[in-house]
């Protein structure tokens, strides 16, 4: 029990600081951006170079900001930060089924904690809420298939051991980083319910889309886990002999 609760307490803490940088980044962004389109006349041409730049500076808020506590709190915790990681480690039995449910919890009052931290720190208003630009059918696909990319990387750079799984949080934040580039503008790019939810309920606002931002990742991670138990199942260690597999 003592193990499970020091696991809890640092997925709290962890899932607390990933969001709280990569709120504060999103954040900063949003704000310069719309300081900066206040303050001049600005031609077409200028306000999409400044949406470019502004969607790079939260995707790499959000990738850094993963990679960075991923690396602290693997040690503690695993360093998850994402129920539907958590349910990726949990159906590939990498983490125990009694430490699940305490996880998932650390997670979601991590996003509440850190999205609080924001709204009291910074200049309102929030601009940390996703919503979607598209139909919700298209927002649970986009969200979905961005969740596999980063769940099957976990699995692959992290619950898979091999002589690079030191540097798992590397790529874990650059699957994260990519996967924003293509999903802020159209669904926010949750990839995780916790940091859906955090906002949600700091700001009192549930959008009626808000069960995008749990469907479509349960759904990513259980198309990460399906994929990975069947290359498991057919030995992909043995086709590349020269892979770096421990």
């Amino acid at each position: 029990l003592k193990n499970h609760l020091v696991a809890t307490l640092g997925e709290f803490v962890g899932t607390t600081m990933f969001l709280f940088f990569a709120f504060a980044g999103t954040q900063a962004a949003s704000i310069l951006s719309a300081q900066v389109q206040l303050s001049t006349d600005s031609t077409d041409a200028a306000t999409a170079l400044l949406g470019i730049q502004k969607l790079v500076y939260i995707s790499l808020s959000f990738g850094f900001s993963l990679m960075v506590n991923v690396w602290i709190f693997f040690r503690i915790s695993g360093g998850l930060f994402n129920p539907a990681v958590t349910l990726a480690l949990l159906l590939t039995r990498a983490i125990p089924p009694l430490r699940a449910p305490f996880l998932l919890l650390a997670q979601l009052a991590g996003g509440i904690a850190a999205s609080a931290l924001v709204l009291a720190l910074f200049p309102a208003p929030t601009y940390v809420n996703t919503s979607l630009s598209t139909s919700e059918v298209k927002g649970v696909f986009i969200e979905g298939f961005l969740t596999a990319e980063l769940v099957f990387t976990i699995l692959m750079l992290a619950k898979e051991k091999h002589k690079a799984t030191f540097m798992a949080p590397v790529g874990i934040g650059l699957a994260l980083f990519i996967a924003e580039l293509v999903g802020v503008q159209w669904t926010g790019g949750s990839l995780n319910p916790a940091r859906s939810f955090g906002p949600a309920v700091v700001t009192g606002s549930f959008k009626s889309e808000h069960w995008v931002y749990w469907v479509g990742p349960i759904a990513g991670s259980l198309i990460a886990v399906s994929f990975y138990v069947i290359i498991k199942g057919l030995e992909y260690e043995m086709v590349n002999p020269g892979q770096d597999a421990d």
